[in-house]
């Protein structure tokens, strides 16, 4: 074979596998399929298309997600929490900017579905003490916390529909490459999210009189 095509299809081949594995980790898939699939090239086309889930879930089955919380006085805050400093940040931010008008403080960490379905139990667990300790300070409101499986832009949209959540808070990452591989959760939010987003910026003031970053998207069908 002419060494000149032999590099084009190589090229083509690894190209074929990284844009599939990209696409299954924006989908909520473990990001290191993609290394499976630059292998395996157009071969792990059908595997990714069989294998993706399409639709956010609960990681815990027995968890209630579908069921919108009891009303409380005050409003339902949802926080996208993953255990970073910028997620820390948006909760405190959120507890000092509602203050009084809080009622339910929703915690949800989003997970991979492959991580969900390798060993829900002990990887849930472990993500709801996390959360816990998140909020071991906080008394006054209602405290859920909700362990998620899917892109985490998408379920916490998902999540917060059907009133579920009055306003969505998350912590803006930095510019790094796996933004711009896999997404912005924060863009995805304040562009898709039904409800109002407040995106706390790296290194913002914490201070109640800190101004919401975000917008109300409009309801979609």
């Amino acid at each position: 074979m002419n060494p000149a095509v032999l590099v084009v299809f190589l090229i083509v081949w690894v190209l074929i596998g990284l844009v599939t594995g990209l696409w299954m980790a924006r989908r909520g898939h473990d990001p290191r399929w993609t290394l499976i699939a630059v292998a395996l090239g157009p071969l792990f086309v059908p595997i990714a298309y069989e294998r993706v889930e399409r639709q956010p879930r609960s990681a815990r089955p027995e968890s209630p997600t579908t069921a919108v919380p009891p009303k409380r006085d005050g409003l339902r805050v949802l926080i996208g929490f993953d255990g970073s400093p910028q997620a820390q940040q948006a909760l405190r931010e959120a507890r000092a900017i509602f203050g009084s008008r809080l009622g339910t403080l929703i915690l949800a960490e989003v997970v991979s579905f492959d991580t969900a379905a390798e060993d829900c139990a002990e990887t849930t667990d472990e993500v709801s003490g996390r959360l816990a300790a998140a909020t071991a300070d906080v008394t006054g409101v209602e405290v859920r916390h909700e362990v998620l499986a899917g892109p985490p832009g998408e379920t916490l949209c998902w999540y917060a529909a059907d009133g579920k959540a009055d306003v969505i808070v998350v912590g803006r990452r930095g510019r790094g490459m796996s933004r711009r591989l896999l997404g912005s959760v924060s863009a995805h939010l304040v562009e898709h999210a039904r409800v109002p987003v407040l995106v706390v910026e790296p290194g913002a003031p914490e201070s109640p009189s800190a101004r919401p970053s975000g917008r109300e998207a409009p309801s979609h069908s």
